[in-house]
Order: structure tokens, then sequence, then C-alpha cells
């Protein structure tokens, strides 16, 4: 419709409300208008308005010296933009204003009217291809999508469509968590399971889950993904990367998902929504007849069904990884830093195998032991750790204890030094016998064997009191003697004479006799 007409439209509207009793401010929100808009409108006469029109259409414009320039750029290149137009401005006219981008788009705009240049954009061509055979190909995809909660909170899900390409018989699955490797071929598995076989081809995108790395069309899968096509033996086809087009039955089933399935709809649990999702399927996805086909997809399906290569139970094992650990007894991953249990780390090289598991991530040794476990952090930079993970664990108390006895020359007499300790820090014997063990590795064993003779005399049972003696100890045996002072004469360098002559001393006993003597 004609701008020009549009506004009479309007203004011809407002004074019809007016004169049935519509007041301002229900004019306005009727005909989504601000109130002073209507007062002015509801103030001009028809011949004032039509000047107003003509007035609007003739204001001078702000950017009007430099239409030329805008002119003759989009006549060269017309499929430019408004911003890239606005930079152009700027860079080839020192003394161009400073204007707000809206402003710019609206002259551009203006220009492309007046001197009739549309923005043209490359086209693609398409053509309709011929439907493939039962059972050749499936293609998937992933979608995500925000639903509300019963206390109207936001929660986002995740979700994995399969489609088969020519009966379009769909399979979705929902996951409270962005999905992995692992989750996919999970996802994978209950597809197959549901369309009762497999197809000869899968087509997907370039998505992380699936690949690592692409070099000019060589493709790096993750070692999860491949080592599942392996047993699996389907062809994998994936699409260039930014051309959902080439794969567009199962953009439009992602698409279909999100408008007629999650569209207003409340989450509870997210096995409520798988639940949900399959009762969708069955009456209304797979159920009604395709808009190209004019055939519903679960009779289609039932034509496939024997093309399909024979399903069989596939046991999924959890994904473990490799994790490099550093020299602090951590790993670091997605990046947080995860605390290993004191002494994982064995020198350059060590690695512990990293898994994750409902909401916790599993740290174990590459033998399949476990180590620990933390909660996930949804931070980056954090430490994640537990006081316990530092203490050494190897062995029972007590064989600790004869561990360590072991370290003194005399076991016999660290024996009862060690079980005093015990007995008066049982919660914490493991840290003491820890740092009386750090001890004895750093001092030698004279000091250490001085240091136990006098904690044993004296009943101390503490590891810091005995790193205290040992510290004390080694500081007298390395304090110097006091030098000989020798004085030389300055000038020859040699011994005076003089400088061994002591000076005369008084008795105080002569000054006591004198003073009362003198009373």
């Amino acid at each position: 419709m004609n701008v020009f007409l549009s506004k009479w439209i309007m203004y011809y509207e407002i004074h019809r409300m007016y004169r049935e009793d519509y007041s301002v401010s229900k004019i306005s929100r009727e005909l989504l208008l601000n109130r002073r808009t209507v007062t002015s409108y509801l103030s001009m006469s028809e011949s004032q308005y039509e000047l107003f029109l003509i007035s609007q259409c003739e204001r001078k414009k702000e950017l009007q010296p430099f239409e030329e320039f805008v002119k003759t750029r989009l006549e060269k290149y017309q499929d430019t933009s408004a911003s890239q137009m606005h930079d152009w401005l700027k860079e080839n006219n020192l003394d161009f204003p400073y204007t707000s981008p809206k402003t710019v788009y609206n002259f551009v705009m203006w220009v492309r009217q007046k001197y009739n240049l549309p923005k043209i954009s490359p086209g693609r061509e398409y053509m309709m291809v011929e439907e493939l055979p039962y059972g050749q190909q499936a293609q998937v995809d992933f979608g995500e999508y925000n639903l509300r909660d019963a206390n109207g909170k936001r929660v986002k899900v995740w979700f994995f469509v399969m489609v088969l390409s020519r009966s379009r018989f769909k399979y979705v699955w929902f996951s409270e968590h962005p999905f992995t490797s692992e989750l996919a071929i999970g996802a994978h598995e209950k597809a197959f399971g549901c369309f009762g076989g497999i197809p000869d081809e899968i087509v997907y995108d370039q998505d992380k889950v699936f690949i690592v790395d692409e070099n000019k069309g060589d493709l790096i899968l993750t070692d999860g993904f491949r080592a599942y096509t392996k047993e699996r033996s389907f062809q994998l086809h994936f699409c260039r990367k930014s051309d959902p087009e080439s794969k567009g039955k199962i953009e439009n089933a992602v698409k279909y998902v999100k408008q007629n399935f999650l569209y207003n709809r409340p989450f509870y649990t997210i096995e409520t929504l798988n639940d949900d999702v399959i009762g969708w399927l069955s009456r209304t996805a797979n159920a009604l007849p395709h808009n190209r086909t004019m055939k519903p997809p679960y009779d289609e399906w039932i034509l496939e069904k024997p093309f399909l290569k024979p399903h069989t139970e596939f046991i999924i094992k959890p994904s473990q990884t490799p994790y490099t650990v550093r020299k602090d007894n951590a790993i670091s991953w997605k990046g947080n830093f995860y605390v290993l249990p004191l002494g994982t780390y064995k020198g350059r090289g060590t690695k512990v195998n990293v898994k994750t598991e409902n909401g916790e991530i599993i740290l174990s040794h590459l033998s399949g032991s476990e180590l620990c476990r933390h909660t996930l952090s949804s931070g980056k930079g954090q430490v994640v750790s537990n006081t316990d993970l530092r203490r050494d664990k190897l062995g029972s108390i007590e064989e600790l204890i004869q561990q360590v006895s072991q370290l003194f020359d005399d076991p016999r007499q660290a024996m009862p030094f060690l079980r005093g300790i015990h007995g008066e820090k049982p919660r914490y014997i493991r840290d003491q016998l820890i740092s009386i063990r750090h001890t004895i590795e750093k001092y030698d064993k004279q000091t250490i064997n001085e240091a136990l003779d006098y904690c044993s005399l004296n009943s101390v049972y503490s590891a810091i009191d005995f790193k205290s003696v040992v510290e004390q100890k080694t500081r007298n045996k390395t304090t110097l003697p006091e030098p000989d002072i020798v004085r030389l004469n300055p000038l020859t360098g040699s011994l005076s004479h003089n400088a061994a002559i002591k000076p005369a001393t008084s008795k105080i006993t002569d000054y006591q006799s004198l003073m009362q003597n003198k009373n």
C-alpha cells in the first residue's frame, strides 16, 4: 500500500473513532499511537493535514549533501549494506558529521527508492530432486529451546532429531545438558531402536559433537564417534559449513518440533518431556500426511522398514579421555582445575582418564581404578578440590606408623613417640605422620635423632613441635663463633706494639674503702 494513502487512512480512522465518543487514550491504545500524535491529528482539518504530509515529504535531509556519493556507490555496488556505506562516508569525507546508524540506513533506503536501486543479493538456484530409495538415507541435527517451569522460571533443553529421508519418519530425544559425543551416540541407538533398523547413510552438519577439526575437506572425528561408526558401519556424509539448505528435511523437522510441539509447552521433568514427545510423534508428526509426499510418514515407514539394516543391541561404554596431570596434582578441564589425590603425579607424561556422569567429573587411573570425583563447576578458572585429597591414603594408619618409624635410626625409640602423637591427635594422625616424614627427608640424621631424644624426654607429641626442635638445633649448629679482632696499623698494615697494651683497671673495693674513710 502507498505510504501516503496509509497515512490518510490513519487520519480518517482517528476522526471516526473520536466521533464515536472514543477518548484520546483509548484511540491511542487501539491504534498503537502516542497520545500527542492523536491529539495533533484531531486538531487538523483535511487541508491542514494534506499540507502537513507534503511538508513531511519535502523535508530536508541531514545527509542530503552526500546524496550523489551514495547514489554513485549504489549504482556500482548495488548489494552494499547501510553499515558499509556508513563507513565509506566517514572514510571519504573528513567533514562527515556524527550520525547514528539508523539515520544512515534511512537515508540509504531513501536513495534506493528515489533512483530505483533495490538491494540485490546473489541468489541460489534450486532444483527439485527425486525421492531417494527406501532405507538409503537419514538426516540428523540438534536443536535447543527455552521452556518455562511451573514457577515461570526459564529452563533450557537440548534435543536430537533424526528423520528417514524417504518416509519422513521422525524420532526426537531431549536432554537437560548440551550434547556430547556420548549423548549423541545414545540418541542414535534410541532412534535406530525406534526405526527398527539402520539406514545406509546419515547426513550431518559439521558439528563439534562429531568433528574435532577440518582441514580442506579432511574431517577428523572425535574418538568416541569414530569408534562407534566403525561398529555400526553406516556411511557418513557431512554438509559444507554454513550450508543448512543441503539438508532441508532435517532443518524442517527441527523447526516443526519447535513450532508445533515445544511452543507454549510447560516444563516438568526431562523424563516427562521425552514421554510427551513420543505421544506427539505417534499422533501428529508421524501420523499426519506430509506436505511434500502427501502420505503419512508412518505408512511410508512400514514400507521402508524392510530396507533398513538390522539393528542389534549396542552396549555404550562411557567414554574416557586421557588428560595430562600437572605437577601440582591437578588437571585442566574445560576452563577449570580439578585436583587429584596427593602423589598422583609421577613425572612428565602422567595421565588419568576423565569422564562425566550425572553432573560429576570422574578421574581414574588408566587401568580403570577410580581416583576421585568432583561436582562439575559451572564457572571458569575455578580450582575444584577438597582437603581430603591432600592426604596420603596409601595403606592403613598402622602401616604408615611402621613406615615412618623405619626412617629413624632407632625405630624402637621412635614407635612410642609416634604412638603418643596418635593418642594426642587421632583425627589428624595421617597429616602428622606425613609432616614428620617430610621433616626427616629434609634434615640430617644426627639432628633428627637429637630432636627425637628431646621430644621423647619432654613428652612432646606434635609434628609441628618436632619440626621446630629440629630447626632450632640446626640453627644452633650453624652459629659461627665470635671472630678474633686483630688491630693493624692502617698505614703500614703491620701489627702495632701498642695494640696489645691493656689499660690499668681499678677495683670497686678500692672506691668503697675510700668512701668509708671519708665518712
